[in-house]
């Protein structure tokens, strides 16, 4: 079997982020959500994988590599235009060749893995098999149908008045049979071809479409509150580790990753924490829930439930929680009256500060 992961969206929910590195790069617990993706695929047993890339593919390439520190092997394949989740399909083809694969969007995080359903598949080979979750608002979704059996009867993409609350959450599998629906279909009135389509046409003509309710943990990181969230559930699953340096005036309680060449001087932190490589923290009290990046620096501050992105500083701020803060970028104490915010911030950025 091998793996499609997709990986060209533009990730316009996520911007400025979003301007100046791809989405699927930013960090859940210092580490890619593509790289979270890549490991699940691999954890499947799988090792040859195809990664559709659009205008950021050499950004994503110079981070992830050819797979091998992952145990694998990538072909990067680019797509020129966002035609649509069957088109990518389409493109794969001379990479997927006649093979059973995995496809899987490059955005998603399932930390507890798809190794049941993906077992399933294996053993039973339908046509294809998707994973389906229940939404509390099945409208922003495809909708998945089913019959009492667990076969799809119909599928439905963003319904206004939905008939079922299992939602597509973008992990399938399928035989080469998808290839012919996708050659059957035709572009959707936003001129794109639909994987959604393309299933429904399996079930039209009778195929075997299958369904698998997931109940793990699932988030799409497309808005920064889901990164944030992601980063959360990723960092109480870490195990403690101290790498770096910790000085005698400092405290480290529950769970902390130190990464090499980090130190911690006259500071207490909270886990779940993970700080990087060559970052210092000094003087501050970092909170639970927080990742710091490589080469960061953090002084005289108290953050928490936040991710620091690599080369940042922090300096003189009381009280930083629930925020992402991009590389390189400096948050630092006003030195204007008390009443005064001083901000330079790019396009899009979102800004909340104390009333």
């Amino acid at each position: 079997m091998k793996a499609l992961v997709l990986s060209g969206g533009s990730g316009t929910r996520l911007r400025p982020f979003s301007y100046s590195m791809p989405k699927q790069l930013i960090p859940v617990a210092n580490k890619p959500v593509l790289e979270h993706v890549l490991e699940n695929i691999r954890d499947l047993g799988i090792t040859d994988i195809g990664v559709i890339v659009g205008d950021r593919g050499e950004q994503i390439a110079e981070v992830i590599g050819d797979g091998a520190r992952l145990g694998a092997r990538i072909t990067y394949i680019a797509q020129e235009e966002p035609l649509g989740l069957a088109h990518c399909v389409a493109l794969a083809r001379p990479f997927l060749g006649d093979d059973d694969f995995v496809m899987y969007l490059g955005d998603n995080i399932l930390p507890d893995g798809v190794g049941d359903v993906a077992g399933r598949f294996t053993a039973h080979r339908p046509d294809a098999q998707v994973i389906v979750h229940k939404v509390p608002d099945p409208r922003a979704f495809g909708v998945a149908e089913l019959d009492t059996g667990g076969r799809v009867v119909r599928l439905v993409e963003k319904p206004q008045d939905p008939q079922s609350d299992l939602a597509l959450i973008g992990v399938y599998f399928f035989t080469p049979a998808i290839h012919e629906a996708v050659a059957a279909i035709e572009p959707s009135p936003r001129g794109e071809l639909e994987i959604t389509d393309a299933i429904q046409w399996l079930v039209t003509q009778g195929r075997e479409v299958r369904a698998s309710e997931y109940s793990g943990y699932w988030k799409d990181t497309g808005r920064a509150e889901d990164v944030l969230e992601c980063n959360r559930r990723i960092l109480a699953g870490l195990k403690p580790g101290i790498a770096g340096h910790v000085d005698a005036h400092s405290t480290l309680v529950g769970t902390v990753v130190l990464e090499a060449g980090a130190r911690v001087v006259r500071s207490a932190i909270e886990g779940p924490v993970i700080i990087g490589a060559g970052s210092v923290v000094e003087d501050s009290r970092i909170g639970p829930g927080t990742s710091v990046g490589r080469d960061c620096v953090l002084r005289r501050s108290r953050v928490a439930d936040s991710i620091i992105l690599d080369r940042a500083e922090i300096t003189g701020i009381p009280s930083l929680e629930g925020s992402l803060i991009g590389r390189g970028a400096q948050v630092g104490a006003c030195t204007l009256e008390p009443s005064h915010h001083r901000l330079v911030v790019g396009d899009d950025t979102r800004i909340e500060v104390a009333a």
